[in-house]
């Protein structure tokens, strides 16, 4: 079975950020940083070369496939900023409908610029799917 790619790495989330040539996607990876820090109480982690996660949790897929990945997670990419692991629960979609200018896919959220969407939805998206993910772990652990 192949290696699971997307690691914790001792990469600097810092540099990487600074590194990041656009203007708008450097500050708004840094506001994303601070906004899901928060969330978390997790200090972020560069997971592969370009995911900034926040906490980490163990799978395993029925198939048996099986690894550690962050539990929210984002990477400002060329087209659009992606948030991984906050669109997985029952009142998402409600959610997502106020946002403001975004798209989806394999749940994952793409937001082009951070001004495009209300932070207090996006806020709120965050802390209901890490309470959401918390609570279902608490669930199978027993």
């Amino acid at each position: 079975m192949a290696d699971n790619k997307t690691k914790p790495t001792k990469l600097s989330v810092a540099t990487f950020i600074d590194a990041l040539t656009d203007p708008v996607r450097r500050s708004d990876a840094k506001a994303l940083i601070k906004l899901m820090q928060n969330a978390a109480g997790e200090k972020p982690r560069m997971w592969g070369p370009s995911i900034i996660g926040f906490g980490s949790y163990h799978y395993k897929y029925e198939s048996g496939r099986e690894g550690d990945a962050p539990v929210i997670a984002l990477s400002p990419r060329k087209a659009a900023t992606v948030l991984y692991g906050v669109t997985g629960f029952g009142e998402a979609s409600a959610l997502l409908a106020k946002l403001g200018k975004h798209s989806t896919g394999k749940g994952c959220l793409y937001i082009k610029k951070l001004a495009d969407v209300d932070q207090h939805i996006l806020e709120t998206l965050i802390v209901k799917s890490l309470a959401a993910k918390r609570a279902n772990a608490n669930t199978q652990g027993q």
